[in-house]
């Protein structure tokens, strides 16, 4: 197979993630990027070709959408009456990132708001279908391999009760998001699992819990000089779908303490599935992940991801698709004798 030429669409820390990534994948390469500030990128990449969001040139066979879930990928400047089209739309911001880019491209992305995700693939869907795209949806730890993991315990054990736990580790949809709030400057937040609460489904019990009774979540935020500080508390406990449910602690720091003790983007995660077998004997599924750089994590994800996309699409099989909808083999770089040798 020939070398998958890859777009990055978005420049922050999962882009840079995915172009030291790309160095431990030989059957991909970096083909472009394409970014909101495409001379700030041109001095970080320079043997790349970069291009700006309003002046599309399509050289890979695929993008890798890098922006945030809250507002780039499938913000709130979504018109949800916008119908599908092989006409092109002239603003991302009519649509949100993944349908615009859609048009262009094949595309995978880490769309993560969990409660917008049938929305997000009915619109992928439409799009990419029209004209004859393949986009992969929601890939990364979770959702993607959390994802398959939870469909994986249910089929495996009838009947039983999963449970994710995110963390101990910095949220980068998390901190996008606080980002978003007039008056941060910068942020870091962490996701914190209760340990009492894993300790409790491991006995077997299945107990049911809450959202607040599995996680904290601690915010360290860099304010604009002068900005209000209770109005930033009051929107970062209050936001939906992130962190409105959660026990939430907020924590103002300057930048220099920020880059000095929140450098990194290390993060980890469970999800277990606890239930019995058929004579009603307990059975207990524990997935754990632990990962030293997040963005890096994603990012490899996503290249594996890259392939099937490509793959896919190639078979003509046009639309949108999630880690669920696809076959193992299809995220490997190795051949069908080879994983039937080595893996089986």
């Amino acid at each position: 197979m020939p070398k998958i030429k890859v777009a990055i669409i978005g420049f922050g820390n999962l882009g840079r993630g995915v172009v030291s990534s790309l160095k431990n994948n030989p059957d991909l390469e970096l083909a472009q990027i394409i970014s909101r500030d495409p001379n700030r990128v041109r001095k970080e990449v320079r043997d790349v070709p970069v291009f700006s969001m309003d002046n599309i040139i399509k050289i890979a066979d695929l993008a890798i959408l890098c922006g945030g879930s809250k507002e780039d990928l499938f913000g709130i400047k979504t018109n949800k009456k916008h119908t599908a089209s092989k006409v092109r739309i002239p603003d991302p911001g009519t649509v949100g990132q993944g349908p615009y880019f859609a048009q262009f491209f094949n595309t995978v992305d880490s769309f993560d708001t969990h409660a917008r995700i049938p929305d997000y693939h009915q619109y992928l869907d439409k799009f990419s279908r029209i004209n004859k795209h393949t986009a992969i949806i929601s890939a990364g730890w979770d959702p993607g391999i959390f994802s398959m993991e939870r469909i994986l315990a249910e089929a495996f054990i009838p009947g039983a009760k999963h449970y994710t736990f995110w963390g101990p580790g910095v949220s980068q949809g998390h901190s996008d998001a606080v980002r978003r709030i007039p008056g941060v400057r910068d942020c870091r937040q962490y996701t914190m699992p209760v340990k009492s609460a894993i300790a409790w489904v491991r006995t077997g019990k299945s107990p049911v819990l809450t959202p607040r009774q599995r996680h904290t979540r601690l915010v360290y935020v860099v304010p604009e000089p002068g900005a209000d500080q209770l109005r930033i508390t009051r929107a970062i406990k209050t936001m939906p779908n992130y962190f409105k449910g959660y026990d939430t602690k907020v924590v103002f720091i300057s930048q220099v303490k920020l880059r000095k003790e929140h450098e990194g983007f290390p993060h980890a995660g469970f999800v277990l599935a606890s239930g019995k077998t058929g004579t009603g004997n307990h059975a207990l599924i524990d997935y754990h992940c632990d990962w030293g750089s997040n963005p890096e994590a994603t990012a490899n994800i996503l290249i594996a991801c890259c392939r099937a996309c490509y793959r896919l699409n190639r078979e003509r099989k046009y639309g949108a698709f999630t880690m669920a909808d696809i076959p193992p083999a299809y995220l490997s770089p190795r051949s069908k004798a080879d994983l039937l040798k080595n893996f089986m």
